[in-house]
């Protein structure tokens, strides 16, 4: 991903540095860590400035704030390189022209879900997409159904919006987020299908699986009447598993196939099928329909007075409650003392939340976006106003 090693400089020049000023709004700082917020293009996001083994400069992305464009990364590190006339040691910021462009009108974020309307009648969601291949054939050949591919990885998010402009197709939405999380967001009794096809067996990581009992549950939820969960994996463990978690729910049906064969098969599967491998699909029934959940939840900070000594009165271990955790990360001071830039991850205990919370000039917000608007990540945000309030005024 896209990052400059440089050449050590005076960092104090930055205070009066007005032109960095105006495109850096803060800088935030961790022992040797610096973080710098960045509003470029229409995007909020971080950018690291770290000193490597070798005692440069190492000025790369942040992880939790990304945007999904590279092309955005790229552009603003270069701009900050310009603005301070670095020495650049090595770089991989150069923007290629010839790159097919990505198809935004066909991104969505998780903001944009919690008051959406779909272009199509029916709807189809796949989690997990990889390389688009199975997303791609089934929007080629159903142009009347809306697929919604959500995906994690986001080298695979930007390829599918790329093969989305190149194929010409216009009913594929693209979310580069966590599906466990971004799930909750949509209506209840909304989509027809939910494809999880070759999912990480996360057998040393159990809790890290897409599959589980809460991800089940708001499956069946956002399913209509009739509608299928289908489940495609390799893996013996993740099967079995999947099965004592689908037989776990009292209210639908479960088909077991083996070795079925598809209209679309990726380079993966294609190379298991000569091992012989054998290849498992589970389809999960719906059989009831449901409630429609409230989601008009306020992720603000209004209203609430900062403690003085912030820093020395968070806990610094995870704070667990019956149903959702909080855990305070990192505390950054900001250079200028107006604030902090709190690293924090809370939520459900399988499917976390990873934000920062930015506190300066007596304003307060979460970054990169609020969080998704579930019961418990309010939950978890009415206990983090707490351990952020009382009753003194902040300096």
């Amino acid at each position: 991903m896209p990052h400059i090693k440089v050449k050590p400089f005076n960092r104090d020049i930055l205070d009066k540095h007005e032109t960095f000023n105006r495109f850096v709004t803060f800088r935030a700082i961790f022992e040797d860590e610096e973080l710098w917020g960045v509003e470029y293009e229409n995007n909020k996001f971080l950018l690291n400035l770290k000193v490597d083994s070798d005692g440069n400069y190492l000025l790369k992305y942040d992880k939790v704030t990304r945007p999904l464009k590279v092309d955005t990364l790229k552009a603003s590190i270069a701009k900050i390189a310009q603005i301070l006339e670095l020495n650049i040691l090595h770089s991989n910021i150069t923007t290629i022209k010839t790159k097919a462009p990505l198809a935004s009108e066909y991104q969505k974020e998780v903001k944009d879900f919690e008051s959406i309307e779909f272009d199509k009648q029916e709807v189809m969601l796949e989690v997990g997409f990889g390389s688009g291949k199975h997303i791609l054939h089934q929007a080629k050949a159903n142009p009347d159904i809306l697929y919604i591919g959500i995906e994690i990885h986001t080298p695979s998010a930007q390829q599918l919006l790329k093969q989305i402009k190149l194929q010409n197709l216009n009913n594929i939405w693209v979310v580069n987020y966590d599906a466990r999380l971004l799930l909750g967001m949509f209506a209840s009794n909304s989509l027809k299908k939910i494809y999880v096809h070759f999912p990480v067996p996360w057998d040393k990581k159990p809790h890290r699986r897409v599959i589980s009992p809460s991800f089940l549950a708001e499956s069946m939820r956002v399913l209509k009447l009739g509608g299928t969960l289908e489940l495609r994996t390799d893996s013996d463990n993740y099967f079995w598993y999947s099965l004592e978690t689908f037989f776990s729910h009292p209210k639908i049906d479960v088909d077991v196939r083996k070795n079925r064969e598809l209209e679309v098969v990726s380079k993966y599967e294609a190379r298991w099928r000569r091992q012989e491998k054998d290849i498992y699909d589970v389809y999960v029934k719906c059989n009831e329909s449901s409630e429609q959940i409230k989601r008009d939840y306020k992720f603000s900070f209004d209203k609430i007075t900062l403690k003085s000594d912030l820093v020395s009165q968070l806990p610094k271990e995870s704070q667990i409650f019956e149903s959702f955790f909080i855990h305070f990360e990192r505390i950054y001071q900001m250079q200028d003392e107006s604030g902090e830039l709190i690293k924090v991850a809370f939520g459900s205990f399988d499917r976390p939340e990873h934000k920062f919370i930015v506190i300066r000039d007596q304003e307060i917000y979460y970054l990169p976006s609020n969080p998704v608007a579930t019961a418990t990540n309010y939950q978890a945000h009415q206990k983090l106003r707490e351990f952020l309030d009382v009753q003194q005024q902040c300096n």
